[in-house]
């Protein structure tokens, strides 16, 4: 197993920002959303995020650099520890990097690891909502149908049949949890985990319900709203809290997450706020100017062509682009002027070009603006917003 500063790409004098910056990034590389379910690639997300947990953490991260791994397996609380798997590794990541931040209830609720005992939560579900550039402007609220697990009406959610109730688990007592004494390099440490035979629940079933075996669940659909913010991107998620599947045996709803995922339109490239098209102008545009009307997000937008234009100039619409997440500000619509050669002349044409031929000057060696600037300059003024 590689060292947990390897995973992450770092030296073992990074700081905290470092540590963060590398782990966002492997994180959204391997994230199962963006591997279509690849183990190898969830195996990997796994093993980043134990890694960038222990690391995160000051305490955490001194007892790595002084024992290990070991030093944290042997000390509870220290560490991931040996029951760290695939649907925590998805916890912190949603925990820190998941959500918007501040726009009701997202991703970022760390679960509590206290109390065991009971039923168990249920699973949380994922969809995928597909929006456009128009959607991303104006904000979107939508009804989904979902297919999640309800209570079994036959058993009232218990999982006993008819006329039975759940016994208390003998293992435990119903506390739901076993010590464990383990021998480690801080000596001698106590460790308490979910009884091996009620799962942590407390009680056992003795009878289970024919109707769901014992599961106190049956499978339903449901239609849930979700309300999209203007300005969110694909990398984006929403939480929607306790609209998922019912937890076994009267455990509480899990949650709904709901994958944004924002459609490409052929007419523009997005740069964050900002959005990047294309103009064909004739010569004569270039040259005498015009004003003209370019297509924005959801209507025509003016824009004046100055004469003496150069083809590759970007024109810049201030507040035409997309609307930064949570902000009433919007980002710019970036116009890159391209001047078009017409390949097949007429009579008519061909001799205006010929008599323009004549009295036309040479092109200089490198174009400029007014200000003396070269087409490279421009066009990273234009796209950097200087």
């Amino acid at each position: 197993m590689s060292d947990f500063y390897q995973r992450l790409d770092l030296s073992r004098d990074a700081d905290a920002e470092a540590i963060k910056k590398a782990y966002r990034k492997l994180a959204l590389k391997y994230h199962p959303d963006r591997n279509d379910g690849d183990k190898a690639a969830e195996e990997k997300f796994k093993e980043i995020t134990e890694a960038y947990e222990v690391l995160r953490d000051p305490a955490k991260r001194q007892m790595y650099d002084r024992y290990g791994e070991q030093g944290l397996k042997g000390h509870p609380g220290a560490g991931p520890g040996p029951g760290f798997d695939f649907s925590d590794a998805i916890e912190v990541f949603m925990r820190d990097f998941g959500g918007f931040g501040g726009l009701g209830d997202l991703f970022g609720q760390q679960r509590s690891r206290g109390q065991r005992s009971g039923p168990r939560k249920g699973q949380s579900l994922k969809i995928r909502l597909p929006l456009t550039l128009p959607e991303v402007v104006t904000g979107v609220t939508r009804t989904v149908k979902v297919g999640v697990l309800d209570v079994c009406d036959t058993c009232g959610g218990s999982g006993a049949a008819p006329g039975t109730i759940p016994v208390t688990c003998p293992t435990c007592g119903g506390a739901g949890e076993e010590r464990v004494v383990m021998q480690g390099l801080m000596g001698r440490m106590v460790s308490v985990q979910p009884c091996r035979r009620c799962g942590g629940e407390g009680r056992l079933i003795e009878e289970p319900c024919t109707r769901c075996n014992g599961d106190g669940r049956v499978r339903s659909e449901k239609e849930i709203k979700v309300e999209v913010p203007p300005g969110v991107t694909s990398e984006n998620y929403i939480t929607l809290r306790g609209e998922g599947s019912i937890g076994a045996r009267g455990g509480p709803r899990g949650d709904v997450i709901v994958l944004l995922d924002v459609e490409d339109d052929p007419r523009f490239v997005r740069q964050g706020a900002d959005l990047i098209t294309e103009l064909p102008i004739t010569f004569t545009q270039a040259a005498l100017g015009d004003d003209v009307r370019v297509a924005g997000v959801q209507d025509q937008v003016k824009l004046s062509i100055p004469a003496g234009i150069q083809g590759g100039t970007v024109l810049r619409v201030r507040g035409q682009g997309l609307p930064h997440l949570q902000e009433s500000a919007r980002g710019d619509l970036l116009v890159r002027v391209a001047v078009f050669t017409p390949r097949n002349l007429s009579a008519r044409q061909r001799e205006i070009f010929e008599d323009l031929r004549e009295v036309e000057e040479a092109a200089p060696e490198r174009i400029q603006d007014d200000e003396g600037r070269g087409f490279w300059s421009r066009v990273k003024e234009a796209f950097t917003g200087g």
